[in-house]
């Protein structure tokens, strides 16, 4: 009874995320809130896994989740910072090193 509440209020949690993905006024609100998002769907695996019976295989996923989760961050944040993923910049002509 308690997984199924506490699945629930990650659900209202994902929609406000959701919504202030959509309507952020900013890039870095939209940014922080699909982090939120997929914090909380992490969160939705794992409560899941225990309502299935079977945690094990549903953290592992969650795991795997989490991992793609940072990388896409962390390369979003960069490329709105940066403009780019930070390959490698053209020499100028008098650059010979």
């Amino acid at each position: 009874m308690i997984l199924i509440i506490v699945l629930a209020t990650l659900l209202v949690g994902m929609t406000a995320a959701l919504i202030r993905a959509i309507k952020g006024p900013t890039v870095y609100d939209r940014i922080l809130a699909s982090n939120a998002l997929g914090t909380k769907t992490i969160l939705v695996i794992v409560v899941l896994g225990f309502l299935m019976g079977d945690p094990s295989l549903y953290i592992d996923i969650a795991l795997m989740y989490v991992l793609i989760g940072f990388i896409g961050t962390v390369a979003v944040l960069k490329v709105s910072e940066f403009g780019d993923l930070g390959q490698s910049r053209s020499r100028t002509e008098g650059d010979h090193s």
